[in-house]
C-alpha cells in the first residue's frame, strides 16, 4: 500500500482519495497499482455498492502523471515509462468497464492522468474550482489515458480543439460539453459524499438535489468557430484556416498552436480520427500504449519536459520543427502496432 492514495470502505461505498498534494495528486506507478488492487477487491465485495474517487486536500483533483519520471526513463531505455503506461491504462480500462457505479469529484485541476480516472466514471462532478485540460501537445506527449476515445465523442470538433490547443475548461464548460454530469458548489461536496456513502442506490438523485445552476459556459460561444476552423484532420489545414480567419479569437488560437509540438499535434489529430472508429475502449488503449511506448523516448517529449518542467525556459526546440517537416511516414511509424509480446492487454 502507498500513502500517496488513501483507500477505505465507508458506509456502503469504497473511497479512493489521491494523496500527493505537493504534486497536485499526480499519479505514480504505486498509486495506480493500489487503485487497481482496491477496485478488483471491491468488484466482488457485496458490502461495496459504489466507488468514490476524490483527492485528499489541496488545489487539484489530479494534475496528470509523473511526467518527470517518464522523461527520465525515456532518456534511458524507457522501461519504467512503459511499465507506468501499461499499469495506468489497465486502471483506465478497469474503471471504464467497472460494473458498480463510480463517482469522480473533479474539484480543481483535472488534467492528463486525472482525466483518465474521471472520464470513465458514471458520475463526474464539476465545481467552480474545476480546471479541465489535456495539455500534452505543449510537452511533446499526446492526449492519452483514453483521450483518443473521449475527445472525438464530444460535440462537433471541440475534442480536436482541446487536444491541439490544450485549452482549459472550467466546471460550467465541462457540464455544458458533457465532460461532467453534474455541477455542485464545492461547499456541497462533503454532504454529497456522506449521503452517497449512506445511500449508494440514490447517487443520481443526491447529486441532482445538491446541484447548482452552472454559470455561462464561454466555450459554447465559440462552437461555430471551433467547428469551422478545426474541421480538418490535417494539421496544416487547421493552421491555414486560423490564419485566414482574421478574428482575434482565431489569431490567439493560432499563436497558441505555434508553441506546440508539430509532431504531437499531428499524432493527436490522427489519434482522435482513429479513436472515433475504435470498436471498444481496449482497442483504443492498445493503440495509445503503442504510441506512448515510442513517443516517450522521442526528442519532442524529452525537450518539452526540459523546457516547460525542468528548466522552465518555455522555449522548446521542436524537431521536426514545422508541421510540413513531420511526414506521414514519421507518423505511421509512431502508430505502428507493437510486436505481439509487447502489446498492451487489459487486466486478465
Amino acid at each position: 500500500m502507498t500513502e500517496d492514495v488513501i483507500i477505505a470502505k465507508e458506509g456502503r461505498i469504497g473511497r479512493i482519495a489521491l494523496n500527493r498534494p505537493k504534486a497536485i495528486h499526480a499519479l505514480n506507478l504505486a498509486m495506480c497499482r493500489a487503485m487497481i488492487d482496491a477496485l478488483v477487491a471491491w468488484r466482488d465485495d457485496a458490502a461495496v455498492e459504489a466507488v468514490i474517487i476524490e483527492h485528499s486536500e489541496g488545489r487539484g483533483f489530479c494534475a496528470g502523471g509523473d511526467i518527470r519520471m517518464l522523461a527520465e526513463s525515456g532518456a534511458k531505455d524507457g522501461v519504467e515509462a512503459r511499465a507506468f503506461f501499461h499499469t495506468e491504462y489497465r486502471l483506465n480500462h478497469l474503471l471504464f468497464t467497472y460494473a458498480k457505479p463510480v463517482v469522480a469529484f473533479m474539484d480543481g485541476i483535472t488534467m492528463g492522468g486525472g482525466v483518465g480516472i474521471s472520464q470513465p466514471a458514471k458520475y463526474r462532478v464539476a465545481t467552480e474550482h474545476t480546471r479541465f485540460a489535456m495539455p500534452e501537445t505543449g510537452i511533446g506527449l499526446f492526449p492519452d489515458v483514453g483521450g483518443g476515445w473521449y475527445l472525438p465523442r464530444l460535440e462537433g470538433r471541440v475534442g480536436q480543439y482541446l487536444a491541439l490547443t490544450g485549452a482549459r475548461l472550467d466546471g460550467a464548460e465541462c457540464l455544458a460539453l458533457g465532460i461532467a454530469t453534474h455541477y455542485l458548489p464545492s461547499e456541497k461536496l462533503a454532504e454529497a459524499k456522506a449521503r452517497i456513502a449512506a445511500h449508494p442506490d440514490r447517487i443520481g438523485g443526491i447529486l441532482g438535489e445538491l446541484s447548482a445552476t452552472a454559470p455561462h459556459a464561454a466555450v459554447m460561444d465559440h462552437l461555430d468557430k471551433i467547428n469551422r476552423l478545426f474541421a480538418s484532420d490535417r494539421y496544416e489545414d487547421i493552421l491555414a484556416a486560423l490564419e485566414a480567419d482574421g478574428s482575434d479569437w482565431a489569431q490567439k488560437e493560432r499563436d497558441t498552436l505555434g508553441t506546440k509540438s508539430p509532431q504531437t499535434c499531428k499524432v493527436a489529430l490522427r489519434q482522435l480520427k482513429e479513436g472515433a472508429a475504435m470498436p471498444d475502449f481496449a482497442a483504443e488503449m492498445a493503440q495509445e500504449y503503442a504510441i506512448g511506448a515510442r513517443v516517450v523516448q522521442m526528442h519532442d517529449f524529452l525537450e518539452g519536459v526540459r523546457a516547460l518542467i525542468v528548466d522552465k525556459d518555455n522555449s522548446p526546440k521542436w524537431d521536426p520543427p514545422t508541421p510540413e517537416a513531420v511526414s506521414d511516414a514519421w507518423i505511421d511509424a509512431i502508430f505502428a502496432p507493437l510486436p505481439d509480446e509487447e502489446t498492451w492487454t487489459p487486466l486478465p
